[in-house]
């Protein structure tokens, strides 16, 4: 079994990661062991207000949205726009481009079918 207590994890904000805005973080906290086209990796992202994050995903991701301050919206491509609420789950698909925006902040657990980051 590994262990990392919230101190280790959620109550750490992730490392920045490029985004127009510099106002986007995700970090890795376990990665499994499998061989790399089949490693899945988990953490915490957070997204701050501030410029949007469109990303397009090269891997399967499913996210847990922990806390939300202030309006927090994730669309895709397609135009569905969806308003975030803690406990809400989404699952993006390989290939799909997925905007993340918010007035405050939005922190969510993520689990990706990807080696670490």
């Amino acid at each position: 079994m590994l262990y990392k207590p919230s101190a280790e994890g959620k109550a750490v904000k992730p490392p920045q990661i490029p985004s127009p805005g510099n106002n986007s973080f995700l970090g890795d906290i376990f990665t499994s062991d499998a061989p790399k086209d089949k490693q899945i990796s988990c953490g915490f992202y957070k997204q701050e207000k501030g410029e949007p994050l469109v990303y397009t995903y090269d891997y399967d991701e499913m996210k847990v949205i922990l806390e939300v301050e202030g309006e927090y919206t994730i669309s895709d491509a397609s135009g569905k726009k969806v308003s975030v609420s803690p406990g809400d789950v989404f699952y993006f698909k390989n290939g799909e481009t997925i905007t993340f925006e918010t007035t405050g902040y939005g922190l969510a657990f993520f689990t990706g079918l990807r080696p670490a980051m």
